[in-house]
Order: structure tokens, then sequence, then C-alpha cells
């Protein structure tokens, strides 16, 4: 089996990092360009006072981004547990798998906790999907790694496996919804171990010395680095956060989505597949 040299997988991470970047100024160009044609029709009188809802709820899902990091205040940190509680409780969880083993469609997401687009998916289209989805079990995700914001490979490997020793317990989908609630500003090396600790204690009911332990299983190592990487490039991603649908059982296909904030295009494609 052919290997890639140090150089190479260096280029590559950095040719995903600015693809990364490029992706998120595009999104932002579409956001911009969604906003005056919105004030356009407002100024003609069409949609009032709903284009206004619009835009504050846009203005709040991405404009929030630059946050210090882990909430450190109680209130706050009891705030975000209940909000994630209250948006996967009860759903079940196996691995890094959300939803029923008998969904009719699964979707696999790739993504990279520090990718602050994969943060703007989480707070945009991830929720109406897990609500009218998820939970009715209709949809099963899978969520999986894909570096492309983190700089360093070591910092990558050691946050998306603590995300997989929370899912040894069947909290994946609580620890990384609060890291993406939590997340920092990009390219500001937040990610230690503290904050990888401190996210672990805000989890419900999560043993945390059995997570410390789980987090030195070689296997969910192998997971994030092997396992993942070789089928983000099978798909040919360059990107984050990434998607592959299909009805359950089947093999998976890339998906491109029209927005991350926007659900209809994943509703359109589950639909889809559901009919089948």
């Amino acid at each position: 089996m052919s290997t890639v040299e140090p150089d190479e997988q260096d280029l590559t991470r950095k040719q995903r990092r600015e693809q990364a970047r490029v992706r998120r100024k595009e999104l932002e160009q579409q956001q911009a360009a969604s906003a005056v044609r919105r004030t356009r029709l407002m100024q003609l009188g069409i949609v009032g006072v709903i284009v206004v809802a619009l835009i504050v709820g846009i203005v709040v899902a991405t404009g929030s981004g630059s946050k210090k990091g882990i909430a450190t205040g109680k209130t706050e940190q009891t705030s975000l547990v209940t909000e994630v509680s209250s948006l996967i409780g009860g759903i079940p969880q196996n691995g890094n798998t959300l939803g029923g083993p008998s969904a009719p469609v699964t979707m696999q997401y790739f993504g990279d906790l520090e990718c602050p687009v994969c943060r703007q998916f989480s707070l945009g289209a991830l929720k109406p999907l897990i609500e009218n989805y998820v939970r009715p079990g209709k949809l099963k995700i899978e969520f999986r790694s894909m570096q492309t914001a983190t700089r360093e490979p070591e910092t990558f490997r050691t946050q998306q496996v603590a995300a997989l020793a929370a899912g040894k317990q069947q909290k994946l989908w609580y620890y990384i919804e609060l890291f993406f609630h939590e997340q920092g500003e990009e390219n500001t090396s937040y990610v230690s171990e503290s904050y990888l600790q401190g996210l672990a204690r805000q989890v419900p009911g999560l043993n945390v010395a059995k997570w410390s332990s789980d987090r030195s299983d070689p296997a969910l190592a192998t997971e994030v680095t092997t396992t993942d990487a070789q089928a983000a490039n099978a798909f040919g991603f360059t990107g984050t956060p990434s998607f592959a649908l299909e009805k359950t059982g089947t093999p998976p296909k890339k998906f491109e989505a029209g927005s991350f904030l926007d659900p209809s295009s994943f509703e359109t494609a589950i639909a889809s597949l559901a009919k089948r």
C-alpha cells in the first residue's frame, strides 16, 4: 500500500484549511446576498416583519462564532446543558450514531470540532433535522471526523477521540454539541486538556473517570486518523461539514447541502429516500 510523505500530508492539511476558509467566505457572501434580496423585498412591502426576524436569526446563528471557549459561569453552563439536553435528550445513541437503529435514512456527517462552519450547521440546519426527523425515527446521523480547521494533527486526534470516548457511554452527541456551542475562536489554540475535561464534566450522566480511561483506547484513534480519514478521501471531501446520505442499509452517497442554515435541501433528500 502506498504511503503519503509527511510534506504531502502537511500540504493536504494546509489545502483543506484554505478550502475551508474559501468555503466560509462563499457562505458569508451567499448570506450577504440573501440579506440584500430580503431588504429589497421589505422595501417593497412584501415581507415586512418576517424578513427582520429571519435576518436576526441569521445574525444570531452566524455572528456569535467568536466565543471565548468553555463556559466558566455556572449559570451559562446550566443554560447550555439544558439547551443541548432539550434537543437530543431521550433520542437513542450508539457510539457515534444519533437516532434509532431502524430509521429508514442514514446521514454521515463529517466534521472537525474546531470548524466554525460546523458550528453554524449545528446551530442552524441540524437542529430542525434532529427535531423533525431524528427524534421521530425518520433519520439517524453518524458523526465522523475530518481534519480541516484544526491546525495541529495531534490536537485534532485528541479532541475527536475525546468525543468518541464519550460515545462509549452513549454520550458522544452531548459532547460534540457542547463543543460546538462553546467553540473558541479559530487559530487561538483554545483546545487544551482543561477545555476537554471541562466539556466532559458538563455532559449529563457521563462517568468522567471512565471517559478519561477510554480516551487511551487505540481503536478510537484509528477510527479518527484512518477509518474516517479514508472514508472522507473516498468521497472526495475537501471541507467540513460534508455529508453522505442514503437509505439505511445501502452504500451512502455524497450529498451537497444547499445551505448549512436552512434544512430544506436535507429535508427534500430525506423525503425522497424514505419513499423508496
